[in-house]
């Protein structure tokens, strides 16, 4: 779909309307340069006095129809010219969603929210002091969301502040990723680093000997500082892709490099891929006192799993759950993704028959999103899938199901490219829910990374800023530079909490 704006000369307009066109054509190319072959001409003008007014008329030259949608608001007191084109800014999107609803007939619940942790956004509200009641009516009036996402994002809140009721005073601890980049086969729709690790144990030792060494130093200046650690995650990747000697290994560097590992409240372990999971690794896994873990079937659907590259079986996924069950893991996530080749309202109903005769503790509902560099958008056209409204028709089949079944909602993130502008949610059973998951989403705390492709995130303590620092995701450019990677990480940290200090 081409689309040519006119009207709006500031170039800062261009990708926040490009976003917002994205969720309703799956190819679209908005322009502010005439087009005579542009499908849509959208005009926009906006007009700034104590008032924001903006108005927006769609014209369909083909179909000869015209749609018009128009809004005002007052300006509010701004200190910068900053804070004024963000008011204009958010007028312009909700004119110009307002007239693309009308025009293709389709409602954007999440309105023109287009960020990835929408229920960060109420924390905030809340924590500014607003009621429930006073947040929920700048959702829908300043974004558009509709009253189902916003109780959706409410329920998911609460739920949070129940398990981690000291959530928003957790600046002073950090929480801890450590990516392992190896997996049995690379996934049609991954994006992660991933790599295939027959034949590549040369690339896996060097691997870890870099991961050793971050986690010493990065243990032992944690413990210099006398920094607590809330959670550690181990993914992906699947960290249950290495021998369970060198599992041994990684776990026994983990307890003698972090302080305080017996207070550490979750360590939670991805063995995502059920061909990676033996008895033997799972007996490491309960040497050190590690029962959380994922086991990812995706679909029970088996042409499905062989479509997106997992080499494993259906029924392998079902008997190495059992087998972790039996070894004592006692808070195991699975993984369902909607919207995979092939699949539809059909299909998935299979898939949740089949979970319900796992009933894992929690269970995380992905809607399958066309990430850029992944083989399946690479090659679009070999992957047919659901369109938005059976897409939409399984998500709520989701919903349904897991609320029938005793799990409440407890994170919540989206993505870019995700199939029907959806959403993707974590469910769990009461006292089940995955802390990481809390912290990855809400960024209340540090988040240090440790191991190939690892991103950290470091938050300011009084702004709540984000630095971001990644290792690279390739293992042979870890391996050369881990040294370099740690001591940068450090030198943030260093700076970070002698500002936390001060303050």
């Amino acid at each position: 779909m081409k689309i040519y704006v006119k009207g709006l000369e500031d170039d800062r307009f261009q990708r926040p309307l490009q976003l917002i066109a994205d969720l309703f054509f799956e190819e679209s190319d908005v322009s502010f340069q005439a087009n005579q072959e542009a499908n849509v001409w959208i005009d926009l003008n906006v007009t700034i006095n104590d008032d924001i007014s903006a108005s927006a008329t769609l014209v369909d030259r083909a179909a000869e129809q015209t749609y018009t949608q128009q809004l005002s608001k007052p300006l509010k007191l701004y200190k910068t010219e900053k804070e004024k084109f963000k008011q204009v800014k958010n007028v312009v999107l909700r004119v110009y969603l307002s007239v693309l609803q009308d025009y293709t007939n389709i409602l954007q619940k999440w309105g023109i929210l287009t960020g990835i942790r929408p229920t960060k956004l109420l924390h905030m509200k809340l924590q500014d002091g607003k009621t429930k009641e006073e947040a929920h009516q700048e959702l829908k009036e300043q974004y558009l969301i509709t009253e189902d996402k916003i109780d959706l994002m409410q329920e998911i809140v609460d739920r949070q502040l129940a398990v981690v009721p000291d959530l928003h005073e957790l600046a002073n601890e950090v929480s801890i990723y450590i990516g392992i980049p190896f997996c049995p086969t690379k996934c049609a729709y991954c994006t992660f680093p991933a790599y295939a690790i027959n034949g590549r144990q040369g690339s896996v030792n060097s691997f870890l000997g870099g991961l050793h060494y971050e986690m010493r130093k990065i243990g032992q200046w944690l413990k210099d500082n006398k920094i607590n650690i809330t959670t550690v995650y181990y993914g992906g990747g699947t960290p249950t892709s290495i021998t369970a000697e060198e599992m041994d290994m990684l776990y026994e560097e983990m307890y003698e490099s972090f302080p305080n590992v017996k207070d550490i409240r979750e360590i939670t372990v991805e063995a995502g891929r059920p061909d990676t999971i033996t008895p033997e690794k799972l007996a490491v896994l309960k040497k050190w006192n590690i029962d959380r873990i994922s086991v990812n079937p995706q679909s029970y659907i088996q042409e499905t799993l062989k479509a997106i590259g997992r080499h494993h079986t259906v029924e392998e996924t079902i008997e190495k759950f059992h087998l972790s069950r039996k070894m004592d893991m006692n808070n195991i996530n699975m993984d369902l993704i909607i919207g995979l080749p092939n699949e539809g309202v059909e299909e998935f109903q299979h898939t949740l028959n089949e979970s319900k005769k796992l009933l894992p503790e929690s269970l995380t509902v992905h809607t399958l999103s066309f990430k850029r560099a992944s083989e399946m958008t690479q090659n679009k056209r070999k992957y047919k899938v659901a369109d938005r409204y059976e897409i939409s028709k399984m998500m709520d089949m989701a919903t349904e199901w897991t609320k029938e079944n005793g799990y409440k909602s407890y994170y919540l993130y989206r993505q870019k490219n995700i199939l029907g502008n959806l959403e993707n949610v974590g469910y769990a059973f009461p006292g089940q829910e995955s802390i990481y998951n809390i912290m990855i989403m809400e960024e209340k705390q540090t988040i240090i990374g440790l191991g190939c492709g690892a991103s950290s995130k470091f938050v300011h303590p009084k702004t709540g800023m984000i630095t971001r620092f990644a290792n690279p995701k390739d293992p042979k450019s870890y391996n050369d530079g881990f040294e370099h990677y740690t001591e940068e990480k450090i030198k943030i940290l260093t700076e970070l909490f002698d500002k936390q200090k001060k303050n």
